[in-house]
């Protein structure tokens, strides 16, 4: 299965001096990218076009090998680095030759130090500016961008990458597909490795979950890549209208209440849509609709003062992330045309508005509102008008609040009266040399500049004052309240209405400048709040400092039930100062007068709730109503600083309990199994040298002491190990972790089992492996039991294999059986401690001693998982956690897996 990619300048680029480059893309080594290259070189080469092999890696496949036959082969440049020999693409060589196409695989490869290029995209690069066509092969893994996400997945750092930007620019991107089952079973008949790399692979690298997750990586990359030529292809024809190519739902949020109603709507419309590429559906992230895309989009106000909820729109941007969405923001005052604006710019297909909160009244006053208006205007986009339960329910005026202090609101009208008559005084000892015109725009100007003092009511008296005074002192007649010109009654006229019109633009303009600044600051404020919460153990001392500073208070107590858990105090007050103010009993002085008092100095103190239990005491200045809003954001993050701070402490407090539980556990599931089979032997073998009926020689004799021996041996060994289990419960024993081989562990665990006769145990990997953090008596009771478990239910002859691999800062071990595997259904079953309740037989393959390895590994921090053995069994996977690296005096192992990993993700 392929999907193939075109960029618009493939054609345009044809006869150019340039050549085109197709990318055959991966989503992991064996999805046949080299085959697929391959096999389109011999299509070309029929078609009549010369074409070379520059560089291609068969990996001793022979499928790929006998296409490989036949095609002209440019020799290889052998070069030599630290004592070894390596060959490299011969680029000149190439050049040289002059093919119409070059075939190079492993795009992605380091090329030896000292060469022309460091990397072999380079070389690529070169072939093309030689005018040569390029087919080259490369797997999702190595480009650059998703570096960081292949590490988070798979667990194995890539060390060779290549550009995307280079990616991008391929005239072609074709993607070899292969189900992650269909890879497997390929690995498993050994098509990709060879038979001894087969397990560790699938085990690694390979497994499901990994090649499910690498595959839609390659999937959305490249439909990103296609959605953008799109966009090209429209941008560059002057297409303007929608192409239903794939379904993108915006949504229009204001902050209002219906938003999370629209929001979840949106989605159910962009999961009901068709899948947007081929297999999306079986590999979409959960969360994320699987059809269409979802854009949510807030349009604000170009002055910024809309009246949407800030928070409220931060937990609606939240919720559509948490979708699989994304959140947008445009600037414009003209809603629905921003809107439809967006839309087409996104290429969105439906649009889904909520229906007006305005009542009938005001709807049939103000006319046509914003959905309506979206409809008409929005063409071949799609507009869903939703209902929610604030429908025609109207919006709430907003409280107004004072603009001005006391001080400025008793001057304004003063200064009104005032500088009217002053400027009279000053325009009649000009009146020469001012005219009536002058007159009027200096009082004019007056009255703008009361505006700005005192407000509208201000305005409103010098406008009146200047009126009676411009008439009576500078239209004629003077000195008389009549006009006997009536152009000057319409000059008077139009003076007082554009003064009060002028006023009132003032005044409105420095409210919402106030309101701006408020806003500003507010968002600031709140944004280092929401810092100091997330910035993790000292959240609640930096909430308590950042309070104090904001709101410039004396100092800012913390008290739970009366008890004061935290502080933060002026550098002029200080401690000592707040101490002494807070030195009576929690009944007396501010405590006393409620919410809001006074303390013995005369300063207020404010007493804010935080929770159930707590409650904030600042102590300072008096605080205005206004800076209520952001106290209460403060409150409410302290206390989910302090909510966060309790249930981490209840969670350090839980984890001796369940470690305490999970040790009880196995320790039932010892007692019950591992202490009756050496018990049974060593009495039976006592018994029977005691018997006086049998006549035993010297060599039975011999063979039951030593059986009894053994038996009570193994027996001293696990009673040892259960006190030890048996005080660790009881918190008398700490584990003693320590950096552990896991080679000298499987060794000792050897010498410690017997009967395994029957189904030889071989280990790879162990001694590379690095040193896990644990107990080694008791990973080496860990290690017994699954080696005993596994040879148990191996056919006899199989052998029973132990692999370690490297995955972040996790080893794990891999304990491999081929019997008749477990079903589905069994998986937990095998680790109940069922056994305890008698001498069943276990051949039907549940297990023995399951329960007490997973306790004890959980117990050291650890995980015990069954999975399925490719080609039939069962494996046990023991993940425990890697030795800190500054305990270990080598990183050889690590860096050797590393480099064995990359040289394998290179492969194909």
């Amino acid at each position: 299965m392929s999907h193939q990619y075109e960029s618009p300048a493939y054609y345009a680029r044809a006869g150019s001096g340039r050549g085109r480059l197709k990318v055959l893309l991966g989503a992991a080594p064996g999805v046949g990218k080299t085959y697929r290259m391959l096999d389109e070189a011999r299509r070309r080469r029929e078609r009549g076009s010369d074409v070379v092999v520059a560089y291609v890696e068969c990996h001793s496949r022979r499928h790929t090998e006998e296409l490989l036959s036949g095609l002209e082969v440019v020799p290889r440049l052998e070069r030599s680095y630290r004592g070894a020999r390596f060959t490299e693409m011969d680029v000149d060589a190439v050049i040289a030759r002059r093919p119409e196409v070059a075939l190079v695989d492993e795009l992605a490869h380091s090329n030896i130090p000292g060469g022309l290029h460091a990397k072999r995209w380079q070389d690529v690069q070169a072939l093309l500016e030689a005018g040569i066509d390029v087919l080259t092969t490369v797997n999702i893994q190595h480009l650059e961008s998703l570096n960081d996400v292949v590490l988070a997945i798979t667990g194995i750092p890539q060390q060779e990458t290549v550009p995307d930007e280079f990616v991008r620019r391929a005239d072609q991107i074709e993607l070899v597909d292969m189900a992650p089952d269909g890879l497997r079973r390929r690995m498993a008949h050994g098509n990709v490795y060879a038979a001894e790399k087969v397990d560790a692979a699938l085990s690694n690298y390979f497994r499901v979950g990994n090649l499910t997750a690498l595959r839609e990586l390659a999937l959305l990359w490249l439909a990103g890549r296609v959605d953008e030529g799109l966009q090209d292809y429209r941008a560059a024809h002057g297409i303007d209208r929608v192409w239903e190519a794939r379904e993108r739902v915006v949504v229009a949020l204001t902050g209002g209440p219906e938003g999370e109603t629209l929001i979840r709507r949106a989605a159910r419309i962009a999961h009901l849509s068709p899948p947007a590429l081929e297999g999306e559906a079986a590999a979409h992230t959960p969360g994320r609709p699987v059809g269409g895309a979802l854009l949510a989009v807030h349009v604000a106000r170009s002055d910024g003062l809309a009246d949407a909820n800030p928070a409220a729109l931060l937990a609606q941007r939240r919720l559509v992330e948490s979708l699989g969405g994304t959140a947008h923001s445009v600037v414009g005052d003209d809603i629905p045309r921003a809107l439809l604006d967006f839309a087409r710019a996104e290429n969105a297909t439906q649009l889904v508005l909520g229906t007006s909160r305005r009542g009938r009244l005001l709807r049939f006053v103000t006319g046509r509102g914003i959905g309506e208006t979206t409809i008409e205007l929005s063409g071949d986009i799609d507009v869903h008008m939703v209902t929610h339960e604030k429908s025609g329910q109207g919006r709430r005026l907003p409280v107004p609040g004072r603009l001005h202090s006391p001080q400025r609101r008793i001057a304004g009208p003063v200064v009104g009266l005032i500088a009217p008559i002053l400027l009279t005084l000053l325009c009649t000892q000009l009146r020469s040399s001012v005219n009536t015109t002058s007159d009027i725009l200096l009082f004019l100007l007056a009255v703008v500049g009361t505006a700005c003092l005192g407000g509208a009511v201000s305005a409103l008296v010098a406008s009146f004052v200047a009126s009676l005074l411009l008439n009576y002192y500078f239209i004629p007649p003077i000195h008389r309240f009549t006009i006997s010109d009536p152009n000057n009654v319409l000059a008077l006229v139009v003076f007082a209405v554009v003064a009060i019109i002028v006023a009132n633009i003032v005044d409105r303009a420095t409210r919402l400048a106030r309101r701006a600044a408020r806003a500003t600051a507010e968002a600031e404020t709140l944004s280092a709040v929401a810092g100091s919460v997330l910035r993790g153990d000292r959240a609640v001392p930096a909430l308590l400092a950042r309070l104090r500073e904001t709101f410039g208070m004396d100092s800012v107590l913390l008290r739970r039930n009366g008890q004061e858990i935290g502080s933060a105090h002026s550098p002029v007050t200080g401690p000592a100062a707040a101490a002494a103010a807070d030195s009576g009993p929690p009944g007396d002085g501010a405590a006393a007068a409620g919410p809001t008092g006074a303390d013995e100095d005369g300063g207020a103190v404010e007493e804010i709730p935080v929770g159930a239990d707590s409650v904030l005491v600042l102590r300072g200045r008096s605080l205005p109503a206004a800076d209520r809003r952001v106290l209460s954001a403060f409150a409410a993050h302290v206390a989910v600083a302090l909510e966060r701070a309790r249930l981490a402490e209840a969670a350090a407090e839980i984890e001796p309990v369940k470690a305490a539980d999970r040790l009880r556990t196995a320790l039932l599931a010892a007692v019950s199994h591992d202490l009756r089979t050496p018990l049974a032997v060593a009495l039976a073998s006592v018994s029977s040298l005691r018997s006086e009926d049998v006549q035993f020689s010297p060599e039975d004799q011999s063979e039951l002491l030593a059986t009894a021996e053994e038996s009570l041996a193994k027996l001293t060994r696990l009673v040892e190990n259960l006190l030890d289990m048996s005080r660790l419960q009881a918190g008398a024993l700490t584990l003693d972790l320590q950096p552990t081989a896991l080679d000298e562990v499987y060794s000792t665990a050897l010498d410690s089992l017997s009967g395994l006769d029957s189904a030889p145990v071989s280990a790879r990997g162990l001694d590379a492996a690095p040193p896990v953090l644990a107990d080694p008596p008791l990973l080496e009771r860990v290690f017994a039991n699954l080696i005993a478990n596994a040879v148990r239910h191996t056919p006899a002859g199989t052998p029973v294999l132990l692999t370690a691999s490297t995955h972040g800062a996790r080893v794990e071990l891999r304990v491999i059986d081929r019997g008749h595997g477990l079903p589905e259904a069994d998986r937990d079953r095998i680790f109940q401690p069922f056994q305890r309740l008698g001498d069943t037989d276990n051949d039907t393959g549940v297990g023995l001693g399951l329960a007490l390895s997973r306790g004890l590994a959980e117990a050291m921090g650890g995980t015990l998982d069954p999975e399925d053995t490719p080609g039939g069994g069962l494996t046990m996977v023991l993940s425990l956690p890697a030795a800190p690296q500054e305990q270990l005096p080598h990183q050889t192992a690590a860096d050797e897996y590393d480099r064995v990993t990359a040289s394998e993700g290179t492969a194909s």
